[in-house]
This record gives structure tokens, sequence and C-alpha cells, in this order.
């Protein structure tokens, strides 16, 4: 077993998984990968057949769509049951470029957080529409008024956790769905003393696949910041 795990929530991602897989296996790194997946399509079954020559993949094949958050924080139990010392979580359409984890995973540490995150003035965001591009600057520009952790990027899920820090977080009290569920565990994680580390990164609209983006979510995030400064 590695020391290292990297999580990939999926939902419908049948034509990116094989391809992210094959290019977390041909990094310099000795790395696990767990696929925690909530899809109706072809997902599981391309992993099944991945793991038939990867011993180091690993599957969570799950029932229910349950969000993002929910998968990520299946894949934190994963992690914290074996005796991996960091955490890697991205996404499964290629938005956060493999070639970049090297450089997350060389400022962890034990008690760390670190973040690609796209607002940094190295950072780049490609393909992304106007609307999306404005909503995502105002959530975080919210998010960071409210929570005030000092960090640019509070919903980019690029981020490599120390296991000292992920064994800080209290998963059952995470109420947040969606991507905000990422500022939820920021700041939990901040208010224990966990350290901060940005890096840039380029991130770039999926380009197979569709997103999960939704009016919905735009509501509930915003609620949700409010929630998790004074109630949580």
């Amino acid at each position: 077993m590695s020391e290292i795990l990297v999580i990939i929530p999926s939902y419908n991602e049948k034509d990116n998984i094989a391809s992210l897989i094959d290019a977390l296996f041909a990094l310099p790194i000795d790395a696990d990968i767990l696929v925690v997946d909530d899809s109706s399509d072809e997902t599981a079954n391309i992993v099944k057949s991945k793991q038939l020559e990867q011993p180091k993949l690993f599957l969570n094949k799950r029932t229910v769509k349950t969000g993002r958050g929910s998968a990520v924080l299946e894949g934190f139990r994963f992690a914290l049951q074996k005796d991996y010392r960091l955490i890697v979580e991205m996404d499964a359409d290629f938005s956060h470029d493999p070639q970049e984890l090297p450089s997350l995973l060389a400022l962890a540490g034990p008690n760390t957080l670190v973040i690609g995150s796209r607002y940094l003035k190295e950072s780049r965001i490609v393909n992304w529409p106007l609307s999306r591009t404005i909503f995502s600057r105002l959530a975080n520009f919210y998010a960071e008024s409210v929570l005030r952790i000092g960090i640019h990027d509070y919903t980019n899920g690029y981020r490599v956790y120390g296991r000292e820090a992920l064994q800080k977080l209290a998963p059952e009290k995470i109420q947040s769905q969606g991507h905000i569920v990422l500022s939820e565990i920021a700041y939990q994680l901040f208010r224990k003393g966990v350290t901060f580390r940005e890096v840039p990164t380029v991130f770039v609209n999926r380009l197979r696949g569709s997103s999960n983006f939704s009016l919905a979510l735009i509501f509930e995030a915003f609620l949700s910041v409010l929630r998790i400064r004074f109630f949580a």
C-alpha cells in the first residue's frame, strides 16, 4: 500500500475515468487511487476493468447519487481506516490537471491542507462561460468575507490533506451539499489549527460529459456559507 491516496468522486464519467486513471499512474509518485462512483453509466465497469491491471486501484460503487461532498467524505473514511499519510481529492473530468499533483504534494505535511487555487496571480481558468466565472469569483469573495480563513479559493476540489489534519475533521457535522462542502471542510479545519497552503493551478472546463452546476446549487451555496460561519 502506498502512503498517498487519490480520491476521485465520479458521476457518469465513462468518457474520462480510464484516461484519468492512466494519467495518475503514469506520474512519478507512488499513489493508490480510490474511485467513489455514483454513476448510472458504465463508469464503474470501466474502473473494474482497470483493476485487473492495476492492483493499487480501488472502487466504491454506491447505489444512490448523494453528491460530490458525500463521495469525498466516503473516501476520507476509507483513507483513515488505512495508513495513508497524504490524501488527495480531485475531479474526474480533467478540470484538475494530474501533472500538477506533484507540486501540491511537495507542499503537503501532516497538519496541512494544500489547495490548487484558481485565483492566485499565476493561475488560469480555461473555457468557462462568463456567467460561471462571475459566480465563482463572487462566491469566493463572499466566502472569504464571511469565513475569513485567508485563502483565495474556497470551492476548488483539488486538494491534498495531511493525515493529522484530516483526523481533525468531524464528518458527521457536515451539512452542506455540492461543492460548498469544500468550504465547510476548510472552515472546520481552520478552526482546529490546520495550516493552509495554496498552489497555482490551470483549471480547464470539462471537455467531455456534462456539468452538475445549477441555480439550486448557487442558492444553497450562499445560504450555507452563513450557516457554516454562525451555526456550525
